[in-house]
């Protein structure tokens, strides 16, 4: 409607088309007549009965066009509309609608129908009929008309109701007069755009409309009135209050934060963290979350006895600087007393709402001076206290705070606050029973590793165990180093595919079953036939006793490298099942990787494994690992491979800083698999240290060879040890020329202690046998256990080697 029209009233504002001119009604949002004034009916011959209730198509006839000019009358834009009369025809009127809303708070409009047509008499409204003026000047939405200059001509109820203001008190100000400045700049711009483009605008602001009024926010919709020529003269402006709807849409926004950004880790404290971090500023001004002290080790709590709580801090967060409102830090013990909100609230686990005049907040301030001071100090006013709760256990309780913020709590913000906790209580949970079994699976893991080496002179060696970092628990990486028989060693590194206690388990029974394998001297390719073999019976016996409706089995799978150096003859043998290859660093630092056959995994069975045998310089380091040092999520196993070879040909003052120098490089900050790394600087025994004879298949030829022995240690300064040496090489020799047969081999060989070996070429391991009183022999290996520290049998290509080691440690001292 055109307000030039308008006729003036006695205190100068301009005003609505005169009320005798004009006929109502009320539409809601579905497009339905609620209301209809006698002028309507009037005006379009419906009485009232007919026309409320129906919708407002019928109206217009279901023309399209008319019902387009009508959509555009609702969005703010007067214009001229053909309406249908009862009688069948059509009635031309100007149209303007005002939004308002209903007593249930749903919105509609009042439509204001002007039509050039009517009669006098029907221009007069009658006695008690609702004009438009009373409907403008009552409407309890914030309406408000401005002119080009951005200055009030007219304010309703509703906007001089939220502002604090008359109408007479709003004519002629502009809003930067009336609201605060943030406000004012965008729905000043918001007008001036009105009134250059003609189009309507709608925005969103946020603030206090008058002093000591709650922040509120609003949608404000700007819309152009245009006088008969098509200018837009004046604009018109609607504040609908959307603050619950904000809110609303800010507490699922928040809900839906914690769901994505809570839980990220399986760390008990992080995930604490990640609450109070995602919740502060936009619930509370200060957080704090204190958990019972058990789960931090993974351990579940039990239900709280009666008395003060004491309860570690997990987590705390504020909107100041160094969250200067907690007492304690991150880590320490706070004592709660019996009576206060948090003690309750752990025994009952329900949440509670306070301000800090009620009485369980003064009592718990009188018991606690330091926090009072706290409360004081900051001008805390509001607090809720929230049970993290997860499969009915109470794990901790959150303590939020408002300081900063006039608003306090309500019932809506505690309802949040329990979803918020009941879902970080659920991550939480998951992080305890995480922490639970990778700390079972560690402890597990470490007590089936070897805790110290056994004790050799053949390699020097360092060694890494790295656990994983992934929600997918700890692996079954694993490493040993075994000393042989005749000064040799044995170094293994194996992996059990997948993670948990099971690929711990089956990583410790792979390794004893390593050991005892590696006791009977097997050369390394018979010995994963073995073990291959041995993988094959556990999954089987693991096929048998799972429940497969209550666990899910995957296929025992694992790898192994299996090495043996011989410092004597300086040269290594190597055999592997899927495991990747070993690399050797020349003294000169040039690295290269063994050209090792890629036998099967361990567990596939039926196929064979090659083994590989080539001379090592000595001071080479032979450097095993698993696949965890060289395949992760930034590279490939090739390119880790390339990586690792960079890094061993850069010189390094110890092995312990080699080792250092792989992990910190080659591996992220949170391993992703677990990491074994093994190596082994060679050394070489002297040729002085080794003596060796050739022997005939003679019974003479035994007293010669306890002279030789006897000379030889005496050139070794072996005086003490000498009759037992005889005596165990005389027996030795004996039994190779009585039961055996050529070529005859003795080798002695000082190191940490005394070798004898004594080889022949039969295959028949000897054995030890009971001999009866009047027998005159049958005693000789009996003799040699007794007086050698350890002796056994090692199979050769065209024989076997029986060997004892007699213990020269007291000879050296």
């Amino acid at each position: 409607m055109d307000m030039e029209n308008a006729t003036p009233l006695g205190n100068g504002f301009g005003r609505l088309p005169a009320p005798a001119t004009s006929a109502t009604a009320v539409v809601d949002v579905r497009g339905t007549v609620t209301g209809w004034s006698a002028s309507a009916q009037r005006l379009l011959g419906y009485p009232y009965e007919d026309a409320v209730g129906r919708p407002v198509a019928r109206l217009l006839g279901g023309d399209a066009d008319a019902m387009a000019d009508f959509s555009a009358v609702l969005e703010g834009r007067s214009g001229t509309t053909l309406l249908r009369h009862q009688n069948g025809h059509y009635v031309k009127t100007e149209l303007q609608a005002y939004p308002s809303l209903d007593r249930e708070g749903n919105a509609q409009w009042l439509i204001v129908a002007t039509s050039p047509h009517l009669s006098r008499s029907q221009q007069e409204p009658h006695q008690g009929e609702a004009t438009t003026e009373e409907a403008f000047a009552q409407c309890h939405l914030p309406l408000m008309i401005y002119d080009a200059d951005l200055r009030a001509l007219r304010g309703s109820a509703g906007a001089a109701l939220e502002l604090g203001l008359t109408e007479e008190q709003m004519h002629g100000r502009r809003v930067t007069d009336i609201l605060p400045p943030h406000i004012c700049s965008t729905v000043e711009e918001g007008m001036r755009r009105v009134f250059e483009t003609g189009e309507p605008e709608e925005f969103q602001v946020h603030g206090r409309p008058r002093r000591g009024a709650d922040e509120r926010f609003w949608a404000v919709s700007v819309s152009p009135l245009r006088n008969p020529a098509g200018q837009v003269r004046h604009v018109q402006l609607i504040a609908l209050d959307v603050t619950e709807q904000h809110r609303a849409r800010e507490r699922l926004l928040l809900l839906n934060d914690v769901s994505t950004q809570v839980g990220s880790t399986l760390d008990v404290t992080r995930t604490a963290q990640e609450m109070a971090d995602v919740a502060v500023g936009r619930l509370a001004d200060f957080i704090s979350i204190d958990l019972l002290d058990p789960l931090f080790r993974g351990v579940e709590p039990m239900p709280s006895a009666e008395g003060s709580v004491a309860l570690r801090r997990a987590a705390q967060q504020s909107v100041l600087p160094d969250i200067p409102e907690s007492v304690i830090q991150p880590g320490e013990v706070d004592d709660y007393p019996k009576s206060s909100p948090p003690a309750r609230c752990l025994a009952t686990g329900r949440p509670s709402l306070h301000r800090t005049l009620d009485e369980a907040i003064e009592s718990w301030q009188v018991s606690d001076p330091e926090r009072a001071a706290k409360v004081r100090a900051f001008g805390m006013h509001s607090i809720m206290v929230i049970p993290l709760c997860a499969r009915g256990i109470t794990l901790g309780v959150a303590v939020l705070v408002r300081h900063r913020r006039r608003e306090p709590f309500d019932e809506d913000d505690l309802l949040l606050a329990e979803e918020i906790a009941a879902r970080a209580a659920v991550a939480v949970d998951n992080a305890r029973r995480f922490t639970r079994e990778r700390t079972t699976a560690l402890a597990l893991q470490r007590s089936l590793l070897p805790r110290r080496l056994a004790a050799q002179e053949a390699v020097e060696v360092a060694y890494r165990y790295i656990p994983a970092r992934s929600r997918a628990g700890l692996g079954g990486d694993w490493f040993d180093v075994i000393p042989l028989s005749g000064a040799r060693v044995a170094l293994v590194v194996g992996d059990v595919v997948g993670h948990g206690l099971r690929a711990s388990a089956t990583m410790g029974r792979l390794r004893t079953a390593v050991r005892t394998l590696a006791d009977v001297d097997l050369p390394p390719e018979e010995l994963l036939v073995h073990l291959d073999d041995l993988v094959t019976h556990l999954r089987t016996e693991e096929d048998t006793a799972t429940d497969h409706e209550l666990e899910i089995v995957t296929d025992l799978i694992a790898t192994c490298l299996y090495l043996v150096y011989d410092p004597v003859s300086l040269r290594c043998t190597a055999a592997g099942a899927g495991h990747p290859p070993p690399a050797v660093v020349t003294p000169d630092c040039t690295a290269e990787f063994i050209d090792l056959p890629v036998g099967p995994p361990l567990g596939v069975g039926g196929l064979p494994f090659e083994a590989v045998e080539w001379e090592v310089p000595p001071g080479s380091l032979l450097v095993l690992y698993t696949d965890g040092l060289v395949e992760v999520p930034e590279h490939d196993l090739g390119r880790g491979m390339a990586l690792l070879r960079q890094r061993l040909e850069r010189p390094a003052r110890s092995l312990e800083a080699t080792c250092d120098d792989l992990i910190q490089t080659l591996l992220p900050a949170q391993p992703s698999d677990d990491v074994a790394l093994l190596i082994a600087r060679t050394r070489a025994l002297d040729t002085g240290q080794v003596a060796t004879w050739d022997l005939p298949p003679d019974p003479a030829a035994v007293a010669g060879a306890r002279n030789e022995v006897a000379r030889r240690l005496a050139d070794w300064g072996l005086h003490e040890v000498a009759f037992t040496a005889e005596l165990v090489v005389s027996e030795l020799v004996t039994n190779a020329i009585r039961y055996g047969g050529p070529p005859i081999q003795l080798r002695l060989i000082r190191d940490t202690v005394l070798i004898c070996e004594v080889s022949d070429g039969s295959s028949t391991a000897p054995h030890m046998r009971r001999a009866r009183i009047f027998d005159e022999g049958g005693r000789g290996l009996l003799l040699v256990a007794q007086f050698a520290e350890r002796w056994g049998t090692r199979h050769l290509t065209g024989g076997k080697s029986i060997w004892a080691e007699i213990d020269i440690q007291n000879e050296r001292q």
